[in-house]
């Protein structure tokens, strides 16, 4: 049995302090459907307190006015810790959501450690100030951290998205206050205990643990200078309108309905491999998982089957069982969610191809088999609706235009494959799908460039120098005619 994990404080400003408020948060095992913890529920009270402390160390504190190689010095320790307490944060993460363990290792655990150790390399040969001859003279441009920042994360990546919004706030001089969702909050204690012998300086960094009207509060809290977002489009539809109020900037990192796209050419033993575990990615709750798989109808046959039979290989179990391959989801309501997706798959019209329901002899718990849709439409809303659950569609197409209409066909932009035996006519294809992540053969992440989506899929980026960017305010200085750099 899971031993329960009580937290009563809150990190506000680097210091364990007692809430405000008397609400809890109960975290739930999506396996076993017990409460496995909980934690304060931060108040708008607490966020007050935590834009008061942020605030102060932005405008007066030190943090800000340390040299990059110092504020280095403290994310490379936050990295460094990460790597020692990588399983137990693992196993957090996968008894809150359910994410399956060998996954965890990698994506909730050793995933951040990348996302630091990236950020830290671009931080180092980031051009601060540049010297430029403008029209009129001499300019000197100035990149300088855009002030407090808000970070609301999700419950499906909770250590890598924080990560990715962290990394360069900290970096950059800025101060965070970081938003965990009520479902999986436990890790981020993990991290206030990590950043906290880091040596990060009083208030630099705030969590807290809260639901969606006390994050709206602090999404429209006027002491806030940046919403770092990353989850559904609707609620990402929903920040950019409250920081509107306030003008605060924003990036939003939200959904997708990504298309692998096989091409007739392409070795199948190798295109089925790379697929599969892109598609049904932790359980599916992926935003850049590879939800639409679109075959050559001249291949179409073969494609489904071996498809199929891989879907249906997927080890499906405990999270915190290292042969799991797909876990449990989140919640009850995210179960219910794919249910009724793979049944208005099959009111449409959709052929269920593998799964198609709850698997056997897991009664307790919210799983859902690994389920393939064949002979989908690309109009049908299993093709075009996020379902955020282990729900893959096959779409057959006729030519590759068609193929690469379909790949288009989406409100979606996040990510995307494209598998063939032709590796530059792969890169050419990747260069027409309007998308802000592609891969040609294979399926990955890479934090030294840029991520993030076109279309409803998000604004900004993150990761790589452009990332860095989102958390930096542009300054033109004017100089004197005549004058030179370093003269």
């Amino acid at each position: 049995m899971t031993e329960l994990v009580e937290h009563g404080q809150l990190f506000i400003g680097g210091e364990w302090t007692d809430p405000l408020g008397t609400d809890t948060i109960r975290i739930v095992s999506p396996h076993t459907e017990q409460v496995i913890g909980s934690v304060p529920h931060a108040s708008k009270a607490d966020v007050d307190r935590a834009v008061e402390v942020a605030r102060k160390a932005f405008d007066t504190g030190p943090w800000p006015r340390m040299t990059l190689d110092e504020r280095i010095a403290v994310v490379t320790r936050i990295k460094d810790a990460i790597a020692v307490r990588h399983e137990e944060i693992a196993r957090s993460i996968s008894s809150q959501n359910g994410s399956p363990y060998s996954w965890s290792i990698l994506a909730q655990a050793l995933g951040p450690m990348m996302v630091y150790d990236a950020a830290i390399t671009v931080a180092r040969s980031f051009p601060y100030e540049e010297h430029r001859q403008g029209v009129l003279g001499p300019i000197l441009v100035r990149r300088e951290p855009v002030g407090v920042v808000a970070a609301v994360i999700p419950w499906n990546v909770p250590q890598f998205v924080a990560a990715a919004k962290l990394a360069p706030a900290l970096l950059t001089g800025s101060t965070v206050i970081l938003k965990p969702s009520p479902e999986s909050p436990l890790d981020s204690y993990i991290l206030a205990d990590i950043v906290r012998e880091a040596g990060l300086p009083e208030g630099v960094l705030s969590i807290l643990p809260a639901d969606r009207e006390v994050s709206e509060y602090l999404v429209g809290h006027p002491g806030v200078d940046k919403v770092a977002f990353t989850g559904s489009v609707a609620a990402g539809k929903r920040v950019m309108e409250v920081a509107a109020r306030n003008l605060t900037r924003v990036t939003l990192e939200l959904g997708g309905k990504s298309a692998a796209v096989i091409l007739p050419d392409a070795d199948l033993d190798t295109t089925i491999a790379g697929i599969v575990p892109a598609a049904w990615m932790n359980n599916g709750q992926a935003c850049v998982a590879q939800t639409r798989v679109l075959a050559p109808r001249s291949r179409y046959e073969e494609v489904a089957e071996a498809l199929a039979a891989a879907a249906g290989a997927l080890v499906v179990g405990d999270p915190l069982d290292p042969a799991t391959q797909l876990g449990p989801l989140v919640a009850k309501r995210q179960q219910q969610r794919s249910l009724d997706y793979i049944r208005i798959g099959q009111e449409e019209g959709a052929k269920v191809l593998a799964g198609g329901g709850r698997p056997a002899g897991l009664e307790q718990g919210w799983y859902v088999e690994p389920t393939l849709f064949g002979d989908v439409d690309n109009s049908m809303r299993i093709a075009r609706e996020e379902i955020f659950g282990p729900v893959v569609c096959l779409i057959p197409y006729g030519d590759e235009a068609e193929a690469l209409r379909v790949a288009n066909d989406s409100e979606f932009g996040l990510s995307g494959s494209v598998w063939t035996g032709d590796v530059g006519h792969g890169i050419d294809f990747a260069r027409q799908v309007r998308t802000g992540t592609f891969n040609v053969n294979t399926f990955s992440l890479d934090m030294l460039g840029p991520f993030g989506g076109y279309k409803n899929s998000g604004l900004g980026r993150e990761f790589g120098p452009e990332g860095l960017s989102e958390y930096l305010e542009h300054k033109m200085i004017h100089l004197p005619a005549g004058y030179e750099a370093g003269a």
